[in-house]
């Protein structure tokens, strides 16, 4: 039984030189309105013991405006949108999921919400407001059929590349039931040890390309601070950057893709990275390997298919005992089945929480 869910598709566009202006214009707004509200919470909250929401900012808006009448040249959508992401990422800190909100900074990576009512889409081509021309995107997949996009985000990364994101509701059909079940050792010389006997390989992307980029950091570091050669200089280390992190996340996508079609039960353990990585001996690797991603990844996907991911304890790593066998009891909607994942040798089993 298919499910609906939001899923965002992205896609590399090439603007032009009006649309690069025009965007250019955007994102500094977005900047500031959202530094401009982060700024305000603080000195309500700090200063006078009060709290300020969305509401409350969007009304100051129209004043804000007045004092800086540059911000009436671009959309007043992604404005918006500025400051709903602001009360978000502070609802994210109040649960638990996000540090406390940081000021947004010119060179870090740019990005702009368009609501629908300022984006038109005619099935083909993505028109967004304040442009006369459609967006030039490389269509490497199709949007599902007869989807209408909810909102469009663009962004900008560190690299100068420009992406947007379209954000649709698809009917998602769960995969066929099979009866494969899968533990998996994550780790750093093989990033995945299946309890099959398959052990996946640690590519060790920003260790192969550890001195190229270190060879274009040094020759940042030589040059003038507000040069244009240090401009050209830090964007020749952000496409280094860049290019790790593509090969990494393509890397990760692939297998988390192939581990969730073949196996309806996957066990993980629930490792602690941003602890781990103080560890300063290792943090370089484990942030090479990208545990954290991976497991994102698995999880999200498990979701969307049909699929059970299983998160052991994680005072209870593969490493501290010569095996153990992992017992589940887990249900579908076809028939009940019990889950035996054996992990190398035979040892007492061990709780773990279904997610």
């Amino acid at each position: 039984m298919s499910k609906k869910t939001r899923r965002a598709y992205k896609y590399r566009f090439y603007p032009t030189d009006e649309q690069k202006s025009i965007l250019a214009q955007t994102f500094g707004c977005v900047r500031f309105v959202y530094n401009w509200g982060l700024s305000n919470r603080k000195i309500a909250y700090f200063q006078h013991g009060q709290s300020l929401y969305y509401n409350d900012l969007a009304a100051m808006l129209a004043s804000l405006k007045k004092q800086y009448p540059w911000l009436a040249l671009v959309s007043s959508v992604p404005i918006q949108q500025a400051l709903r992401h602001l009360d978000r990422a502070f609802v994210n800190f109040f649960e638990d999921r996000a540090e406390y909100p940081t000021f947004k900074k010119k060179r870090n990576e740019q990005s702009a919400t368009y609501a629908s009512n300022a984006f038109t889409w005619d099935g083909k081509t993505l028109s967004l407001a304040k442009m006369n021309e459609p967006l030039d995107i490389v269509w490497h997949r199709s949007l599902p059929k007869g989807s209408k996009p909810s909102s469009v985000t663009v962004s900008k990364d560190c690299a100068h590349r420009y992406f947007v994101s379209i954000l649709v509701e698809e009917d998602m059909k769960p995969l066929a039931v099979t009866p494969k079940m899968v533990g998996l050792d994550l780790g750093i010389k093989s990033m995945v040890a299946l309890s099959t006997g398959e052990s996946v390989g640690n590519p060790h992307y920003a260790a192969s390309d550890e001195k190229k980029l270190a060879k274009a950091q040094r020759r940042h570091a030589r040059k003038k601070k507000g040069s244009k050669n240090r401009n050209k200089a830090r964007l020749k280390v952000a496409k280094v950057h860049a290019r790790i992190n593509d090969r990494r996340r393509d890397y990760q996508h692939k297998l988390s893709t192939r581990i969730v079609h073949e196996n309806q039960v996957m066990c993980v353990e629930s490792l602690a990275v941003k602890n781990m990585v103080k560890n300063h001996s290792l943090a370089k690797a484990i942030s090479d390997v990208g545990w954290g991603e991976f497991v994102r990844q698995l999880e999200y996907k498990s979701n969307w298919y049909g699929r059970t991911l299983v998160k052991v304890d994680r005072w209870y790593p593969s490493s501290y005992v010569n095996g153990y066998v992992l017992n589940v009891a887990w249900f579908t909607t076809v028939t009940p089945m019990p889950l035996s994942t054996f992990w190398r040798r035979g040892s007492p089993s061990l709780p773990v929480e279904a997610m």
